[in-house]
């Protein structure tokens, strides 16, 4: 299920930035979303987010950049080591040094060079660039 809404988050992102959109709208939300949104925006990929309660379903509404080439959800989860980040890279990424993979890890979600930094193993979530 989460899987689906991170999915269904990073199509809404992509066809935003396709459409030319100024905003994104995300719905529904969940923690998992917001942890990938930060991780974006921390990269630049994405600018400020926010979170819309209306009472009926509550909704991102996040400000695309032109920086986003493609962002995708990877189904399933691969899990992976330290020493494997570089060849989900290169199996997802199209250059080396370009683009981000977005993990999950005991310590919470982060791209993977701040995965490979800290030396900790993970789950692939996605990948932007």
């Amino acid at each position: 299920m989460t899987q689906d809404v991170l999915s269904d988050a990073m199509s809404s992102i992509n066809n935003a930035v396709r459409a030319g959109n100024e905003y994104a709208r995300i719905s529904p939300t969940s923690n998992l979303v917001k942890n990938v949104l930060i991780e974006l925006q921390q990269e630049g990929y994405i600018g400020v987010f926010e979170l819309i309660e209306d009472g009926e379903g509550n909704e991102f509404k996040v400000e695309v950049t032109e920086r986003i080439n493609e962002c995708q959800s990877i189904k399933p989860r691969f899990s992976m080591t330290n020493d494997e980040y570089a060849k989900w890279a290169r199996r997802y990424l199209p250059a080396r040094d370009f683009g981000e993979l977005i993990v999950t890890t005991p310590q919470g979600v982060m791209t993977h060079k701040e995965a490979r930094e800290k030396q900790i193993g993970g789950k692939l979530l996605g990948y932007v660039y």
